[in-house]
């Protein structure tokens, strides 16, 4: 819940050096507000926190550049606290089915109150009664839907709050930046500097301009503008229909307009290191689209629609903010061969990624992961899989990973894995494996300094160990069986044997409904 340093380098300062504005801690820290009282020399300190910040910044020091921050701060504290009492944030997938769910539940209740509307009133039943009847109907349809409703809105509604988390983090950092300038250097200088930026970007935006003029005439097929200093892309880019190539690279665009939508037989565009927080919906249109770059931006989402480009072979969208991937992203994109999504903030993969099975880079280090799809077996072509640097948050893999038999190269490293899963030692392609900075104990750390093929081996062999455990637990349960079968037939057969005597016996004694008795026996003397 905290402001990642990283991200908000000035608000994670200030919040941890005001934490009476927050929840509190159970553990010591340092406080501008209130300092430690001095402590002998045998007695242990209290650190101060340390923040590389402060060397670029050198005046966030000062305690009365800190309380003129303070204000700034309060409200992201206080929604903090919210947040970690709600809980956190839902997946984009759990997101996706809430509202599908919510939209289900809506049509129906549309449809059975449109069956009230026009079921017709009995003969026997007045107008007035009818009537009432109708609309408690109605009201009991309504209710039933809104309970229905409430899970599911409940999901979204954490979503939303979430959302609305990060954009505050964002303007309080915004906030924060500007007090600091306003304090230390001022609004001149820097007034001054983004009107000179303005005025370079705008002739060069003219000179743009006067190359698109021209650019239809030709019959152009390729535009190389990187490094241009673009602020903004005109919409004439829309007329250059038989474009094949675009390269807007390392420019300072902030959007993308929706005339690109024109550029029908596009089939590369690049965006590298841009200013970009989203894509227009109108990128889905690209339907000869093959490779996409859109890395080093700051995207903290990719338009669902993007799943329209069905021809791309190539999508990198690493350095960016993105926190999931489209729910359906992989039942549509079926030809992606390459996918690069590291140093984002992804948590977790869809289950449709299973369906990219043409994939044979999939690229995820330095991400928030919490654990693979079991569908991640599915990617039957992948060869190279980066899962490095996932940090405290990858703990474990799925026994899937083994039906990745064309796998080559695999980077495990800098996460928390305590053991391989037990289908590892099928990855009989395996011939690169990084396991550095893992807790390791499945297989244990000398299997691993042996190299790739050693640890193959184990694994192969502990794999082929459960499986004869578990063939001769199965044998034994049949084994079981089939004496607790026999036992309970031979009990059966002697119950059957016992009944029939039984009933034998008590035939010929009661056959004639009375003992045999010699009459002269019974006859009176």
């Amino acid at each position: 819940m905290d402001p990642n340093p990283k991200t908000f380098p000035i608000l994670s300062y200030v919040m941890a050096k005001l934490p009476s504005i927050g929840p509190k801690r159970t553990t010591v820290e340092f406080d501008v507000e209130q300092p430690p009282l001095p402590q002998s020399p045998c007695a242990s300190t209290s650190k101060e926190p340390q923040f590389e910040l402060t060397e670029q910044m050198p005046h966030l020091t000062d305690p009365k550049v800190i309380a003129s921050m303070r204000l700034a701060v309060a409200d992201v504290a206080q929604t903090r606290s919210i947040l970690e009492t709600l809980g956190e944030r839902p997946d984009h997938e759990s997101v996706d089915k809430a509202k599908a769910k919510i939209v289900e539940i809506e049509a129906k209740l549309a449809k059975d109150l449109g069956e009230i509307v026009v079921s017709p009133r009995p003969a026997e039943v007045d107008r007035a009664q009818w009537r009432a009847h109708l609309l408690e109907k109605e009201e009991e349809y309504r209710k039933e839907a809104e309970k229905e409703r409430q899970m599911y809105k409940a999901v979204v509604s954490l979503d939303e709050i979430h959302e609305g988390y990060e954009k505050m983090l964002k303007e309080a950092e915004e906030k924060l930046e500007k007090i600091y300038a306003t304090v230390v250097t001022g609004d001149d200088s820097v007034a001054e500097n983004s009107k000179g930026d303005s005025q370079v970007a705008e002739e060069i935006n003219e000179e743009v301009v006067g190359i698109l003029m021209d650019a239809p005439g030709k019959g152009i097929e390729r535009v190389d503008l990187s490094g241009r200093k673009l602020k903004f892309l005109p919409e004439a880019f829309g007329r250059l229909g038989g474009l094949v190539v675009l390269d807007l690279s390392n420019n300072h665009l902030e959007f993308v307009p929706d005339s690109i939508a024109g550029l029908e037989n596009l089939e590369e565009l690049n965006l590298l290191s841009n200013l970009l927080d989203s894509l227009p919906d109108s990128i889905g249109l690209l339907q000869n689209l093959k490779i996409l770059d859109v890395s080093g931006n700051k995207l903290t989402a990719l338009p669902d629609s993007i799943c329209h480009c069905r021809s791309l072979v190539e999508l990198d969208t690493s350095f960016n903010k993105l926190t999931y991937l489209p729910t359906n992203i992989g039942y549509k994109l079926v030809n992606l061969r390459r996918l690069s999504i590291h140093l984002n903030k992804i948590r977790s993969l869809p289950t449709s990624i299973g369906e990219m099975t043409s994939l044979h880079l999939l690229d995820l280090h330095f991400n928030e992961l919490r654990g693979l799809p079991l569908a991640i077996g599915r990617l039957t072509n992948l060869e190279i899989l980066n899962l490095s640097s996932n940090f405290s948050d990858l703990t474990e893999l799925p026994d899937t990973l083994g039906d990745l038999t064309n796998l080559k190269e695999l980077d495990l490293s800098n996460n928390q894995i305590h053991a391989l899963p037990d289908t590892f030692g099928r990855l009989d392609n395996l011939t690169k494996l990084n396991l550095d900075q893992n807790p390791l104990m499945i297989p244990p750390k000398e299997i691993v300094k042996e190299g790739v093929e050693a640890v193959k081996v184990f694994m192969a062999k502990r794999w082929l160990d459960i499986l004869v455990e578990e063939e001769q637990k199965s044998m034994l349960e049949v084994k079981e069986q089939i004496q607790t079968g026999l036992l309970t037939r031979s009990t059966s057969w002697l119950t059957n044997v016992v009944s029939s005597v039984s009933g034998t016996v008590s035939g010929y004694l009661g056959s004639t409904g009375k003992s045999n008795i010699d009459p002269y026996l019974d006859q009176q003397l």
